[in-house]
């Protein structure tokens, strides 16, 4: 039988309490998570504010565990 897949998750909050975010934010967000190969699974409005959750998802790789067990050099 398969291995079930392993996949790794990053959650990421847009706005403020008093403003939603604006398109280009929105956009920028989910190209650069497009591009670090995450897709994206949920969208919603954090209750009680003008913010916006991304909720998204890719596959763990032996790189990408490399990458997040190694902290960043450029912060």
């Amino acid at each position: 039988m398969a291995e079930p897949s392993k996949w790794e998750y990053r959650v990421t909050t847009l706005g403020n309490g008093w403003s939603s975010p604006k398109d280009e934010e929105m956009e920028e967000l989910l190209n650069d998570l497009g591009d670090e190969g995450w897709e994206i699974i949920a969208l919603h409005n954090v209750q009680t504010s003008s913010k916006v959750r991304v909720t998204a998802k890719r596959p763990l790789t032996l790189r990408t565990r490399r990458e997040r067990s190694m902290p960043s050099i450029d912060g």
